[in-house]
């Protein structure tokens, strides 16, 4: 599969995950330091919405990234986000363009692939966010995980993996998940990106 198929297969998976979240299930913890299940979904489809936008070349705003509340029906309104930038990404010569991303670097802009690859990442690891925190399992076919993990290790680290909020945490020693949740691929896709694979809610979430 190319990067467009790819981030579809993950696109589609993390809409999955997210239309079996019931009404109890918004206010659980995630992964993903403070951010309960709401604002991990609110945040992914923002960023659904910013790259749809810079896919035609309007992402340079940083409004356009703005996070934005879902109201009484998180999961309508991510499968919306979700709609939007597999639109985008499907659109004739999208792989020939260039994407303006503020919040990776605003003075740049990035090949239409090594952006896609972006979206790509995120959509891997946060569909076993929102999985986790649901006490569900990822359904990802094993070439999509393959292609997450040399993208997973080229990701920077550094002092912009410990600030509050930051999208992948420090990479966590591939030995520890050895022990901890398996040494499979997607096991060391996690551990790369800051990510335990036994994570659970505390307390039972």
């Amino acid at each position: 599969m190319d990067i467009v198929q790819l981030d579809r297969a993950a696109v589609l998976e993390s809409v999955r995950i997210v239309r079996s979240a019931g009404p109890g299930d918004w206010d659980r913890p995630s992964p993903c330091s403070d951010w309960t299940l709401r604002r991990l979904v609110e945040h992914m489809g923002a960023q659904h919405l910013g790259f749809a936008a810079a896919a035609r070349g309007r992402g340079a705003g940083t409004d356009t990234w703005r996070t934005r509340s879902y109201g009484d029906d998180p999961a309508a309104r991510y499968r919306e986000a979700a709609d939007a930038v597999l639109e985008a990404f499907a659109e004739p010569g999208v792989l020939e363009r260039r994407f303006a991303l503020p919040e990776i670097d605003a003075a740049a802009t990035f090949a239409a692939p090594a952006a896609i690859g972006f979206h790509f990442i995120d959509y891997v690891v946060h569909s076993w966010d929102a999985a986790a925190s649901l006490g569900m399992r990822t359904v990802l076919p094993a070439d999509v995980v393959e292609a997450a993990l040399p993208i997973a290790l080229r990701v920077p680290g550094g002092e912009s993996r410990e600030r509050p909020g930051a999208a992948f945490r420090p990479a966590l020693p591939a030995g520890d998940q050895v022990e901890a949740g398996g040494a499979g691929t997607f096991a060391l896709v996690l551990s790369a990106l800051g990510r335990s694979p036994d994570w659970a809610p505390p307390h039972g979430g």
